[in-house]
């Protein structure tokens, strides 16, 4: 009789915890496109609010996962386990992909980094 994975359920966590932003990119996103078509600056600005967001949050998420890692392993990549990878180079490379966004690196710039660009609150 096989023994059962201890660390399915701590897999399963990182599944759905990763899975929401991305329903949140492909249906808001989507949202966003259909509801203003003519309008990029809009779109750009309220993509914008929620890229911000997560950049934030990833920014908050890679600080946690190496404080919380032990102090011999915190800076040594090599020894670092798939979830700590998962928790830490992942999120770096989505943090890294947010900031590309706002540098407006591949696409053309509408609202962010538009000196003329009209930015109220």
């Amino acid at each position: 009789m096989p023994k059962p994975f201890p660390a399915l359920p701590g897999f399963y966590y990182y599944f759905f915890l990763y899975l929401e932003p991305r329903l949140l990119q492909s249906l808001g996103f989507r949202a966003i496109r259909d509801t203003l078509p003519n309008n990029p600056a809009a779109q750009e600005r309220i993509l914008g609010a929620s890229m911000m967001s997560l950049a934030f949050a990833d920014a908050t998420h890679i600080a946690a996962s190496l404080l919380a890692a032990p102090k011999d392993i915190r800076f040594d990549v090599a020894q670092w386990n798939g979830m700590s990878h998962g928790n830490i180079t992942f999120v770096v490379v989505l943090c890294l992909t947010r900031l590309a966004w706002f540098a407006g690196i591949g696409r053309t710039r509408y609202y962010w980094g538009q000196p003329d660009a009209k930015k109220t609150d």
